[in-house]
């Protein structure tokens, strides 16, 4: 029994064996192809080509998935690999071993029809091209021939080895793709500001002359989708696009681009920054129409696209420009100080070969002047600027420096050294003016000529001394100016001192000015009252004046009726006096009869004798008839002098009466008893 089993069982082995040797059965795993070798087959071996299209012997269009498979014994040979994987993010790229051969003019394979790797009998039927393949693999997982197809990616080559030296080979066309850093999609961000500049390694050359490849498409959306960013290389082709560096750039985004078809070369926005505008050269395009005009000497001016240079600048922002396909040329539209001095250097760095300008005066000095020059370029004239000059450097290195050079030179020779000191505001005004219209036969605008103090040249002290002297003047007047104003500060000083003691003062003063103010106001006042006072006196003379005329002239009609009834006017006048003695020596209070007589008259009834006796004695001659001095027909002298003495005397007594306060008699009072009778 156990020899039975023994024998099936070793029966058995050997059928496994031959089962396997045989490939009756064979198992493919889910994540391998089978790559189908014929071995045997009646129609023979494949007369032209690699694949056995037609079920010669050799690699067979199809491949066996996963799973069971029956095969005839001993007719096949089934090869195991891997499915192809691409990560995501991640280039493949496709190398055919069978198919028609490239055309001379051909980098690459074409796939117009047979676009499909992983049906190798369509490939082939369409007109499939062995080679480097133009379309490339995206991320995913491929169930590829790989006894047709290589597929080389990033981390893994896949093919079915049928040479030792393919290797070799495969392996240098994956180093060359990762240099190109084609395993992964051209990705431009925003934030870097660079553009693609694509140069296609496929397709048809460049005309004789030509440097770059035109865009394919004739509008921007057409540029734009026609091969998608060169991502589509057969419709790129089938466009008319060229091989070479092109005109089309890339802007931001993510590009799948097939690196063995076209590299990618970044390169800085072109970035035209405020005060400044952007001449475009254009090395490519059409022949345009000249714009410059005829009288124009130097060159054309063409539309924007043609070839040359541009009559439209750039403004200032940022541009996608493709500097392979042209150059554009900054030129500041801002003031440009372009400096004649050695030592300094503008942030432009126009200036930095200019140096000062050495002059020969007049009088044989040989100063050196710095001076500074301010340029405006007009923005519409900039185009022009560059056709003439090539850039505004050489501009200023081979035409402004000389040029202003050589004129004050000219000026120097016409000034001695002090008056070209001296007279520099002069020499500046007349130079901006003369130089202006050459500078506009130069497209340019001259803003202003600011003209620096002569130097002496190396070991030259002679104008060192020149200008010693003439610092020792100034200072000799400035000394005798300041001892002007210092004369004046000096007044002003006293001045201020005098205004500080007058404040000090001004109370005082104000008090006795006020104080006179008052004392003459009162002096008006008491004057004022004075003149009232004497016209209230006089206006009350005149009333007792007027008064005591009515009563006179009432008392002489009474008088001159007495007067006849006593016996005449001379008898009232002696009795009218009489009574008004008696009342003066009463208010008077004078004795009638004085206490002591001293002296006595001489006899003879003389003016001697005292007033009592003289009145008594001229009573008693009135009374009698018979004159006091003896005669009979006049009173004498003594009578005439007492009869005064007695009409003072009632005068003053009246007055006394009629105003007792007054302090001045009124020139209308009466002064007589005549007049008061009156």
């Amino acid at each position: 029994m156990l020899g039975i089993l023994s024998v099936v069982g070793v029966i058995v082995v050997i059928i496994l064996i031959l089962i396997a040797i045989s490939g009756f059965i064979r198992y493919i795993p889910n994540n391998r192809v089978g790559v189908i070798e014929k071995l045997v087959s009646g129609r023979g071996s494949v007369k032209s080509g690699f694949i056995a299209l037609h079920g010669e012997a050799g690699f067979q269009p199809n491949v066996l998935r996963g799973g069971w498979h029956l095969l005839t014994p001993f007719q096949y040979r089934i090869h195991s690999v891997p499915l192809v994987t691409i990560p995501q993010g991640k280039i493949g790229y496709v190398f055919a071993r069978d198919g028609l051969p490239l055309d001379s003019t051909q980098a690459l394979a074409s796939n117009i029809k047979a676009n499909d790797f992983q049906d190798v009998a369509t490939f082939l039927a369409n007109g499939g091209q062995k080679g480097p393949q133009r379309l490339i693999l995206r991320e995913g997982t491929y169930a590829i021939n790989l006894a047709q197809f290589v597929v080389i990616t990033e981390d893994t080559i896949y093919y079915l080895p049928l040479d030792r030296g393919e290797d070799a080979v495969f392996k240098r066309m994956a180093e060359l793709i990762r240099e190109r850093g084609g395993f992964q999609p051209v990705v431009i961000k925003g934030a870097d500001d660079l553009v693609g500049i694509a140069t296609v390694h496929d397709g048809p050359s460049l005309p004789q002359g030509e440097i770059i490849a035109p865009t394919v498409g004739d509008d921007a959306h057409e540029i734009a989708t026609y091969h998608n960013n060169f991502q589509d290389p057969e419709r790129f082709l089938l466009a008319g696009g060229m091989r070479g560096r092109q005109l089309q750039v890339l802007v931001e985004g993510t590009y799948y681009i097939n690196r063995l078809f076209a590299t990618v070369e970044m390169i800085p926005k072109t970035t035209v920054e405020v005060g400044n505008v952007g001449v475009v050269v254009s090395y490519t395009g059409d022949v345009g129409k000249d714009l410059s005009g005829e009288e124009y000497k130097h060159g054309e001016m063409v539309t924007q696209g043609s070839r040359g240079v541009w009559n439209t600048p750039l403004l200032p922002g940022k541009y996608a420009f493709n500097t392979y396909a042209g150059k554009v040329i900054m030129v500041p539209t801002t003031n440009i100080i372009l400096k004649w001095n050695r030592g300094e250097t503008g942030a432009h760095r126009l200036d930095e070969n200019l140096s000062e300008i050495s002059l020969i005066t007049k009088d044989a000095f040989e100063p050196s002047l710095p001076l500074s020059v301010v340029v405006h370029i007009d923005y519409r004239q900039a185009p022009l600027v560059i056709q003439r000059f090539g850039d505004v450097k050489r501009l200023v290195e081979q035409t402004l420096d000389p040029m202003v050079a050589a004129y004050f030179k000219n000026i120097g020779q016409t000034r001695t050294l002090i008056q070209l000191i001296q007279d520099r505001s002069v020499i500046q005004s007349l130079a901006g003016e003369q130089m202006r219209e050459k500078f506009a036969h130069y497209n340019l605008e001259l803003e202003e000529v600011l003209i620096g103090t002569p130097t002496s040249s190396q070991g030259d002290q002679k104008i060192e001394q020149i200008l010693t002297q003439l610092r020792a003047r100034q200072i000799a007047e400035e000394q005798i100016e300041t001892y002007n104003r210092q004369e004046k500060a000096a007044i002003k000083e006293r001045e201020l001192r005098e205004a500080e003691s007058r404040a000090r003062q001004q109370q005082s003063l104000t008090e006795s000015e006020i104080s006179i103010t008052v004392q003459s106001n009162q002096g008006k006042a008491e004057y004022q009252r004075s003149l009232q006072q004497a016209a209230q006196i006089r206006a009350l003379a005149e009333a007792e004046a007027e008064k005591a005329a009515r009563i006179g002239i009432g008392e002489a009609i009474a008088i001159e009726e007495k007067v006849r009834a006593y016996g005449g006017p001379q008898f009232q006048v002696t009795q009218q006096v009489m009574n008004r003695f008696a009342e003066a020596i009463e208010h008077a209070g004078v004795d009638v009869v004085p206490r002591m007589v001293v002296g006595g008259g001489n006899g003879n009834g003389s003016s001697g004798g005292n007033l009592m006796e003289g009145l008594l004695a001229m009573l008693l001659s009135e009374r009698m008839g018979t004159p006091l001095n003896g005669t009979s027909n006049g009173a004498g002298p003594e009578v005439e002098a007492l009869r005064k003495q007695i009409r003072d005397g009632l005068l003053a007594s009246r007055a006394q009466e009629a105003t007792p306060a007054a302090p001045t008699i009124p020139a209308t009072v009466p002064t007589t008893p005549l007049e008061m009778k009156g």
